[in-house]
């Protein structure tokens, strides 16, 4: 399925992004729950002086980065195939648990981006530990507050996915941390920006979005088999949603005379223009 379809159908298509079949009591419940639970974030990403003084920090980053080039670091397995001496000298955003490989790639990436609630809620004095600027959901400030290096995404519940500019306003996921790192690379002024690791496809199977505790040996599905490791909470992807809100950054990026190359090794995602990782660096 082509990105550069009319925007209009990509509307659609994101508003019924959801089977029928997908539709249950659990998903329907926590929902409504976490509507509920929006309004206080509501009202203290408005007024409170901890979203004040984010914004402020987020407004210094604004096109800081204009033209440049950035690497989009997924955590998919093809990554062990990538020659990540090519990336060490880019700027470039990790994600999620992607810090258990810094040794093995020998350098630490530049940003450091996670939104999903049991990743922070997991892994965060992990993620508290990491020397790079990291942004993360708002929801999360008490538990990584700012003094650690942390500026925040807000992040509120939406029946659609759209691509925002400004991430001083409230943006939406994609049901993907991906998704979110291609927003704040285009806020940044990045001018190209190159995806790798990008596998596109999972082993496990299940509902999305639905919490389940692993109860396999190794991970297969990402980079490294202990990314999420056995007894630990996850998500299975909306690979669905996911597509969909790709294409509205694929819009949003050509609009303004800027690129996304995905340079994933035999990734099954095909909304981008694809290119092997040293061409792209290069285009």
């Amino acid at each position: 399925m082509e990105a550069s379809s009319d925007g209009a159908e990509a509307r659609r298509f994101l508003q019924m992004r959801m089977a029928l079949g997908e539709i249950t009591f659990d998903r329907a419940k926590h929902a409504i729950e976490r509507r509920i639970r929006d309004q206080a974030v509501r009202w203290e990403w408005a007024f409170g002086a901890d979203a004040r003084r984010n914004r402020a920090r987020l407004e210094r980053l604004r096109d800081s980065c204009a033209g440049e080039c950035v690497v989009v670091i997924c955590n998919g397995p093809s990554l062990n195939r990538v020659d990540m001496n090519l990336v060490k000298e880019q700027k470039s955003i990790c994600m999620n648990r992607s810090y258990i490989m810094f040794d093995s790639w020998g350098f630490v990436p530049t940003y450091f981006t996670s939104i999903n609630h049991l990743v922070l809620d997991q892994f965060s004095e992990d993620i508290k530990g990491l020397e790079m600027v990291k942004f993360v959901d708002f929801t999360h400030r008490r538990k990584l507050p700012e003094n650690d290096g942390f500026l925040y995404f807000r992040i509120p519940p939406s029946f659609r996915d759209s691509f925002q500019p400004d991430l001083t306003r409230p943006i939406t996921s994609g049901g993907t941390v991906t998704y979110v790192s291609l927003q704040l690379a285009f806020y940044m002024g990045f001018a190209k920006v190159i995806i790798i690791g990008m596998d596109h496809r999972f082993s496990a199977v299940g509902t999305p979005n639905a919490s389940e505790i692993r109860s396999a040996e190794k991970d297969d599905d990402h980079v490294h088999p202990d990314y999420f490791p056995k007894g630990i909470k996850w998500q299975l992807p909306d690979l669905y949603r996911s597509e969909l809100a790709y294409r509205e950054a694929r819009t949003m990026f050509e609009k303004n005379g800027r690129r996304i190359i995905d340079a994933t090794i035999d990734g099954a995602c095909n909304v981008f223009e694809k290119m092997p990782l040293e061409k792209a660096l290069s285009a």
